[in-house]
């Protein structure tokens, strides 16, 4: 029987997770929504047709779920991560799971305390990333030593660099700058742009060097949603390397084997089976199947739906969906190269509780 699960937040990550309740509901029974404020939690209703509490307590005394998914402010998530945890129910923590290093041993205590927490650090589980650390976790890359990440900001570029790079949870020394340009206004998440318009794009670059690999973190925050800037990845091995979708490798020492990473989604091209994401393929072999191949979801929803599995996973079994430590350490990297970026020092991080 499929876990039920609830959700602390209306906002616009709630809806990822409403929108994944609503179209399989068997597998993710939604057992409610608490939201304060009495206009949301109508509004609620109406779109998502979803039960809406205006307490914790009410939630949990009607529908008890079996784990509870925090998607509120980062000023407010720790507060409702101790009170759940408090109440004995598992949570599954949107991101960040804290703001400063501070917050980050506030958690490292709920877990001593007994609380579980696993966070909805999602990236890894997009289709395409998925399909690229699968090829390197096969080792037919050999031993990872470079990787260049534009993809994500903060924690969430953090996340994916340290597992292409295979690191983790070791310190790097960090240097790190700022550079400021100006791009043409591309569209919000909720609009598209009215006019021409400039504005400033600010770009981050640090590099985490660990002596014997070497993480180089990009981001743009004009990239999630422009049309002019894009995400960029390069993975190299000692035996091969992956740019975008590229992978290079050798045979033999004097054989070298290229192939592109190959998306299959149906719909397109005359094909009847209406339009879903199936499979990322490459060399010969399918890399990344999706778990959930007759919806038509976009990757994200395909990586949050993946989030909500594995938490259902831990939930029965302990077995990790995205480790609060790890978590933690996503953020404290992000704080490190923040400091990096500000002072223009090279920063060495100092050992903390989850590592």
């Amino acid at each position: 029987m499929a876990l039920s699960f609830g959700i602390i937040g209306s906002g616009w990550r709630a809806e990822f997770f409403l929108r994944i309740a609503r179209d399989l509901p068997e597998q993710f029974p939604l057992a409610g929504v608490v939201a304060r404020n009495p206009d949301k939690r109508a509004e609620l209703g109406r779109r998502w047709a979803a039960p809406t509490f205006s307490t914790l307590d009410e939630l949990l005394t009607e529908r008890r779920p079996d784990f509870v998914v925090t998607s509120v402010s980062a000023s407010a998530n720790l507060e409702w991560m101790e009170t759940l945890s408090e109440r004995g129910v598992p949570v599954l923590s949107e991101t960040p799971i804290g703001r400063d290093l501070k917050e980050l041993h506030r958690v490292v205590d709920l877990e001593r305390a007994g609380a579980r927490v696993q966070v909805a650090e999602q990236y890894l589980f997009q289709p395409l990333h998925a399909a690229r650390l699968a090829l390197i976790e096969s080792g037919k890359l050999g031993t990872i030593h470079e990787t260049d990440v534009s993809i994500a900001h903060g924690y969430h570029g953090v996340s994916l660099l340290r597992h292409f790079l295979q690191t983790g949870l070791r310190l790097p020394k960090i240097t790190a700058r700022r550079f400021t340009s100006r791009i043409v206004a591309g569209p919000h998440r909720n609009r598209l742009p009215a006019e021409r318009k400039m504005v400033e794009s600010v770009r981050t670059i640090a590099q985490l060097d660990y002596g014997d690999r070497l993480g180089i973190y990009d981001f743009t925050g004009d990239q999630y949603h422009s049309w002019i800037r894009s995400p960029r990845l390069m993975v190299r091995g000692e035996e091969g390397e992956i740019n975008q979708t590229t992978v290079r490798l050798l045979k033999r020492f004097d054989t070298p084997f290229q192939f592109d990473l190959v998306r299959r989604d149906t719909g397109h091209a005359g094909n009847l089976e209406g339009y879903s994401h199936r499979s990322i393929s490459g060399g010969g072999e399918v890399l990344y199947e999706n778990p959930y191949p007759a919806m038509r979801w976009n990757d994200d929803e395909i990586a949050v739906a993946t989030s909500l599995t594995r938490m259902a996973t831990y939930v029965t079994t302990g077995e990790p969906a995205y480790s609060a430590a790890e978590a933690c350490h996503d953020c404290y990297l992000d704080q490190l190269i923040e400091e990096a970026a500000t002072s223009g020092q090279v920063v060495v991080g100092e050992t903390q509780p989850w590592m």
